[in-house]
């Protein structure tokens, strides 16, 4: 079966063995953030509607996991806001119901957690990661260019309500913009709001991948250590690398070299790839950015986008 909203299993930083649901199409979202490595959003909408059908995404899990994948967890991420998606607390049921002794996970930007319905909707999902950039409304615009109906002060509020009502475990992203959100101002504000949300894990991030906006350059290793003691003692990390993507069992080394033997003959976009081998583009974009990180390919920036280019053998 060919799955349309299915990717992996791929190996994340953060879950270890995830399986990925696609909830809405590429790319829906309620923010366009400058660091997605997904790319510009290109339907900018807080509405949440069932842009994925329940019965279609259930037809796929049925069919996939009845193979019984060795899995650490099902993550509904993708190529836009998961939440967005109204059916989501069905399908979280479903799999609790029918495959309980997996574990779910969400990764959301957290921007409707003010929602108290929606907030019942995620009660079987055992992670939550949202994430939390920026408190001054300015910077929030700046790095997270949201739809105008959402206001930054409502979505803390929300993730504080989240916290009390949650039975789960909740870590939150914070993804550092050199020369925006790593002011002492700003990291100052952003503890204090974290310190009233209560999350399970702070996980500090910062571009190491293509992303939406050339622009947006990488923190040094010794400013996130910097920012990690200024958090402690909450607990911090740094996300890191997998420090081998393919020795995970997981790992489609197929898939792998259909991309390798393809970009070999001519330099391709993440687009390119996509239809051409006919692979969801999210797992498309975790194997690339493997190669990435691996040395095999370059990404380049061109006036059609982002561009892989073979440079070595792995």
């Amino acid at each position: 079966m060919n799955y349309k909203y299915l990717f992996g299993p791929v190996p994340s930083r953060r879950l270890g063995i995830s399986l990925g649901v696609d909830l809405v199409p590429f790319k829906v979202c309620n923010f366009n953030c400058v660091y997605c490595e997904v790319g510009r959003t290109n339907k900018l909408t807080n509405t949440r509607d069932s842009y994925i059908k329940y019965a279609d995404i259930v037809k796929e899990l049925d069919d996939f996991l009845s193979q019984k994948p060795n899995l650490d967890y099902i993550t509904f991420s993708g190529n836009g806001e998961p939440l967005l998606n109204s059916e989501l607390g069905k399908i979280a049921a479903y799999l609790k119901q029918n495959y309980s002794h997996y574990k779910l996970a969400l990764i959301t930007n957290g921007a409707l957690f003010y929602d108290e319905n929606l907030i019942n909707e995620i009660k079987n999902i055992y992670l939550l990661l949202p994430s939390l950039d920026a408190v001054s409304p300015d910077l929030f615009r700046k790095i997270n260019r949201p739809h105008h109906a959402l206001d930054i002060s409502k979505i803390i509020d929300g993730l504080i309500y989240l916290r009390r009502k949650y039975s789960g475990r909740i870590n939150l992203e914070i993804f550092i913009v050199p020369g925006l959100n790593d002011s002492p101002e700003e990291l100052h504000k952003l503890k204090m709001a974290v310190m009233k949300i209560k999350p399970y894990l702070i996980q500090l991030n910062t571009q190491d991948r293509p992303v939406a906006e050339e622009w947006v350059q990488p923190a040094s290793l010794s400013k996130l250590d910097e920012i990690v003691k200024f958090f402690q003692p909450m607990p911090i990390e740094i996300i890191s690398h997998h420090k081998s993507r393919g020795n995970i069992p997981s790992f489609n080394k197929s898939i792998n070299e259909q991309i390798i033997q393809t970009v070999k003959r001519r330099p391709c976009t993440i687009d390119d790839l996509t239809k051409l081998l006919n692979i969801n583009r999210k797992e498309v974009n975790k194997y690339l950015n493997n190669l990435v990180e691996e040395g095999v390919f370059k990404a380049e920036k061109h006036a059609r986008g982002i561009f892989f280019r073979y440079v070595s053998e792995i």
